[in-house]
């Protein structure tokens, strides 16, 4: 990062810029449907060829109660690590938060203070106020919103969007996403038995990026997710980015200073 204490060497750099989608009604729809089942195990297996991320992005989001939009840099793996660095304007880190696979550490620079604790839906939530586990963001930030391996349900062709709308059902309630002919996944949303959202997430603007073996994989330009159970939403641009790169667990450990006082909001 620049210059502040705490240096993250996330070596981002984008491969590939042709390729845009943002979806449409111009596309055909093909000869065959996949199933519900289908559609189930192609995203499991895209999800499973992303592994891991580093990026550099512009969020909109919740720090706390406060609204913020600036530089945010962010890095990911499978193995429920994840790690956010935010600038201010000046590009000065106001906020550090890891999850080392087990445990968080998050450190806000502007109130001078910390918070620790395992590493769940609300460390997640404590940084950007929307109820998310370490794994899904990776999969977010990768383009592949987490499907219950369980689900099934019926799959049809939208002309009007020119994609192909499936409706899945699972022990989590019912999911539907908008997919187009690349499978690039164009919008998603939960919703519980009970009828209430749980998440929502709409995805534009994918490019191709290849990893470090030669692996070309679809990723989008600008995420935008609703937690509607938190009132809170979170905007990413995302600019520069690496897929499946090779991140030592060193990464996702914040240090912290002796004697630094526990948030308390």
């Amino acid at each position: 990062m620049r210059p502040v204490s705490v240096v993250i060497a996330l070596g981002v750099a984008a491969v590939g810029c042709s390729g845009t989608s943002k979806g449409g009604g111009t596309a055909k729809a093909p000869s065959t449907l996949p199933t519900g089942k289908e559609v189930v195990a192609k995203l499991e297996a895209m999800s499973k060829a992303r592994t891991s991320f580093s990026a550099a992005t512009v969020m909109d989001y919740w720090l706390g109660q406060q609204r913020l939009k600036g530089e945010v840099l962010v890095m990911g793996t499978d193995k429920r690590q994840v790690r956010f660095n935010a600038n201010d304007p000046a590009g000065l880190l106001i906020a550090d938060m890891g999850c080392n696979g087990q445990e968080f550490a998050f450190k806000d620079m502007r109130n001078n203070c910390q918070l620790t604790g395992p590493c769940n839906q609300q460390s997640i939530a404590r940084f950007l106020r929307v109820e998310l586990e370490p794994d899904d963001f990776l999969h977010f930030a990768l383009g592949t919103p987490p499907v219950d391996p369980s689900a099934d349900g019926t799959v049809v062709w939208d002309a009007k969007r020119g994609a192909m709308v499936a409706t899945l059902t699972s022990p989590e309630g019912t999911q539907k996403l908008v997919i187009d002919n690349q499978w690039d996944v164009l919008s998603s949303e939960l919703v519980d038995k009970s009828g209430k959202v749980v998440w929502s997430v709409e995805q534009s603007d994918f490019k191709p990026y290849k990893d470090a073996a030669g692996v070309e994989h679809r990723l989008p330009g600008l995420t935008r997710f609703k937690s509607p159970r938190q009132e809170a939403d979170l905007k990413v641009e995302w600019k520069e980015r690496v897929v499946n790169p090779t991140l030592a667990a060193s990464k996702f450990v914040v240090p912290m200073p002796e004697g630094l006082p526990q948030c308390t909001k």
